[in-house]
C-alpha cells in the first residue's frame, strides 16, 4: 500500500509540475526565437541595400567601361570595412572577377554562378543562397551594373550569416533555419546543413549543443513531445521569418524542467523512504526469526556448490579428452588423404576409358563393313584419348603438388564443347535435354585446358546422375562474362541436401558403388589452382542444383560478350 500510494503521489506531482514548467520553458523558447529571427532579418536587410549603392558608384561604372581596375579592389576593400559586409566582388559582363576584397579569386570566372545569371536577367538586386566549397552555405546579394550602353557587369556582396551560427553555438538550444523548400541552410549543428528538417532530426545527432542534454535519464516529463532527435524528446518552437519563406526552429531540451521536477520528486521520495524505513525495521524483526532457517539452507547450498564444482571439473576433463580425440581424427584424415590420389586416378580415367570402349566397338563394326577410312578416324580418336589419359595422370600429379605447367589462353566455349563430346556415350544412353546459353564471342581464360575439361566433365556427369530419376531430364549450361567468367551448370534433379560437406573428399550423395566422393573435391582444387572458385547451391526458382565455376578473364579489357537466344 505504501508503494502504491508513493507511486500515485509521485505521478500526480510529476504530471502537474511538468505541465507548468514546460509551459514556462516554451514561452522563453518562443521569445528567444523572436530575438534570433530579428537578428537574422536585420542582418539581411542591412546588406540588401549595399548592391544598389555600389551599382550606382561612378567609379565602378567607369572602371567597367574603361577596363582599368587598378584601384577598384582597394575601393571595394574600403567599402567593405565601412559597410561591414563579408565580401565584395566585381564581375565584368563575361563573369570574370575583375576586382574583389579577396584578391585570391581575381580572374576567376563565375559566368555560370546562380547569382551572376539571376542578376543579369533580373536587372534588380537578387539574393542567392548556394552551397560553398567547405560544405556550408554562401549568402550573397548581387545586382547588375549598367550605363547607357548596356549591362557592364555585376557586383556581388556576401552576407556573413555564419556569424549568427557562431553566436548560436554558445547556447544550449539547437537552432535551424530552413528555406522555402524545408532544407536547413543555417544551424549551429553543422551536420544538419543541406538536409530536410525531418531527415536531419531522424538521422543526424547534435553532439555540440543539444546532445549534452541527452546524457541524462530518459525523458518522462512531457507527453506528447514536439519532436524527436535520435529517439530523444525535445521541445520545438517555430518562428516565421518575413524573408523568402524562411522559417526558424528552436529545439530545447527538457533538462531544466527535468531537474526542477526531479528536485520536488526527490523530496517526496525521501519522505516515503523514511516511512519505508520504519516499516522495514518492523519487518526485520520478523526476519531475524527466520535467520536460523536460512543458515541451514545456506549450508545445503554450499554442499550443492561443491558438488557442482566437481561436476564442472569432470566436464572440463572430458572436454580435454574430446579435443585430443578430435586431433587424432584430424591426423587420421591426413593419413586417409594419401589414398585420394589412387582413387582420383580411377575416377578421372573412367570417362576416357568409356569413350575408348565405344570407339573400339564402332571401329570393329566399321571394319566389318569395309569402311576402313572411318575406322581409322575412330582409331585416331582412341589415340587422342590415350594421350589424354597420360595427360590426366600427369595433371593429377600436378594437382598433388598444387600447381601446373601447361597454362595457356583457353576459350571456355571450346572447352565446354570438348567436354560435351567426351560425354556423348552417356548422353546417348537416355533422353536428356541439354540447353546451352553461350556468348557469340570467345571467352578467354588462362588455365590448363585438360584440367579445365576434367572439371567441366565432372560437373556434367554429376548433373546427369542427379537427373536419373527425373522423367523430363534437363541440364542447362551457360557462360556469362562480366568482371569474371562464370560457367553455370544447372539440373532439375532433387538438389543437394548437405551443401557444407559437398566439396569434402569421400563425401557423396550417390548410392554405394556409384561414386567415390572425390570428383568435386578434386575439381575444387583444380579451380583454386586456376585462381577461381567452384560453388554450389540449390535452385531458388525450381528443383535441382546449380554449380557455378568462376575464373578470371584472360583479357581484362574485353567487354561483355553479346548473347544470342538460348539454343537447345
Amino acid at each position: 500500500m505504501l508503494v502504491v500510494l508513493a507511486g500515485l503521489v509521485l505521478w500526480a506531482t510529476n504530471d502537474f509540475l511538468s505541465q507548468r514548467f514546460s509551459e514556462n520553458a516554451r514561452n522563453r523558447a518562443e521569445l528567444r526565437g523572436v530575438m534570433y529571427s530579428g537578428q537574422l532579418l536585420s542582418e539581411l536587410q542591412r546588406n540588401a541595400v549595399v548592391p544598389l549603392m555600389l551599382a550606382r558608384d561612378p567609379a565602378l561604372i567607369m572602371a567597367l567601361s574603361s577596363g582599368d581596375y587598378a584601384t577598384t579592389s582597394a575601393r571595394l576593400i574600403t567599402a567593405q570595412q565601412e559597410i561591414g559586409a563579408a565580401s565584395i566582388r566585381l564581375l565584368d559582363a563575361s563573369g570574370r572577377t575583375v576586382a574583389a576584397t579577396d584578391r585570391q579569386i581575381l580572374g576567376a570566372n563565375f559566368v555560370s554562378a546562380p547569382y551572376f545569371v539571376d542578376a543579369m536577367r533580373a536587372r534588380d538586386t537578387v539574393f542567392t543562397a548556394s552551397v560553398s566549397e567547405n560544405g556550408g552555405y554562401e549568402f550573397v546579394y548581387s545586382r547588375a551594373i549598367a550605363d547607357s550602353s548596356g549591362t557592364l557587369g555585376v557586383v556581388v556582396v556576401g552576407t556573413d550569416l555564419r556569424r549568427l551560427e557562431r553566436d548560436w553555438a554558445g547556447i544550449s538550444d539547437a537552432v535551424a533555419v530552413t528555406d522555402s523548400t524545408g532544407v536547413v541552410i543555417l544551424s549551429n549543428e553543422s551536420r544538419w546543413l543541406g538536409l530536410p528538417l525531418d531527415e536531419a532530426l531522424a538521422v543526424r545527432t547534435a553532439p555540440n549543443a543539444i546532445g549534452r542534454a541527452f546524457q541524462v535519464t530518459s525523458d518522462w516529463t512531457n507527453n506528447p513531445v514536439d519532436a524527436w532527435v535520435k529517439g530523444r524528446a525535445v521541445m520545438q518552437t517555430e518562428t516565421r521569418i518575413n524573408f523568402l519563406g524562411w522559417r526558424m526552429y528552436n529545439f530545447t531540451t527538457y533538462e531544466s524542467i527535468r531537474e526542477r521536477v526531479n528536485a520536488v520528486l526527490a523530496m517526496e521520495a525521501m519522505i516515503f523512504a523514511v516511512l519505508a524505513a520504519i516499516i522495514f525495521y518492523v519487518l526485520s524483526r520478523q526476519a531475524q526469526r527466520k535467520t536460523v532457517a536460512y543458515m541451514r539452507e545456506s549450508a545445503d547450498l554450499r554442499a550443492l556448490n561443491a558438488r557442482l564444482t566437481r561436476e564442472i571439473a569432470e566436464r572440463e576433463r572430458v572436454q580435454r579428452e574430446l579435443r585430443v580425440a578430435e586431433q587424432t581424427v584430424q591426423q587420421s584424415s591426413k593419413l586417409a588423404a594419401l589414398g585420394e590420389m589412387s582413387a582420383g586416378v580411377s575416377h578421372e580415367l573412367n570417362q576416357p576409358l568409356a569413350a575408348m570402349k565405344t570407339y573400339i566397338a564402332g571401329a570393329r563394326l566399321l571394319l566389318d563393313r569395309g569402311r576402313s577410312d572411318e575406322a581409322l578416324s575412330s582409331f585416331q580418336r582412341i589415340d587422342d584419348l590415350v594421350d589424354r589419359m597420360g595427360t590426366i595422370t600427369r595433371q593429377l600429379k600436378s594437382y598433388a603438388r598444387k600447381g601446373g605447367e601447361a597454362f595457356e589462353p583457353v576459350d571456355l566455349r571450346q572447352a565446354l564443347s570438348n567436354a560435351l563430346t567426351m560425354m556423348e556415350p552417356q548422353l546417348r544412353r537416355r533422353p536428356v535435354r541439354i540447353v546451352r546459353d553461350l556468348p557469340r564471342k570467345p571467352v578467354m581464360v588462362y588455365c590448363d585446358r585438360i584440367r579445365l575439361e576434367q572439371v567441366l566433365i565432372n560437373l556434367l556427369r554429376n548433373a546427369l546422375d542427379a537427373t536419373k530419376a527425373v522423367p523430363d531430364a534437363r541440364v542447362e549450361i551457360g557462360i556469362d562474362t562480366g568482371a569474371q567468367a562464370v560457367v553455370t551448370v544447372r539440373d532439375n534433379g532433387s538438389g543437394v541436401s548437405d551443401l557444407d560437406k559437398l566439396f569434402e573428399p569421400f563425401f557423396t550423395t550417390k548410392k554405394p558403388g556409384e561414386g567415390t566422393g572425390l570428383g568435386l573435391a578434386i575439381s575444387s582444387g583444380i579451380v583454386a589452382d586456376f585462381g577461381g572458385r567452384l560453388t554450389a547451391h540449390n535452385a531458388e526458382d525450381g528443383p535441382g542444383a546449380v554449380f557455378e565455376l568462376t575464373l578470371p578473364l584472360y583479357d581484362p579489357d574485353g567487354g561483355r560478350a553479346d548473347r544470342p537466344l538460348a539454343a537447345e
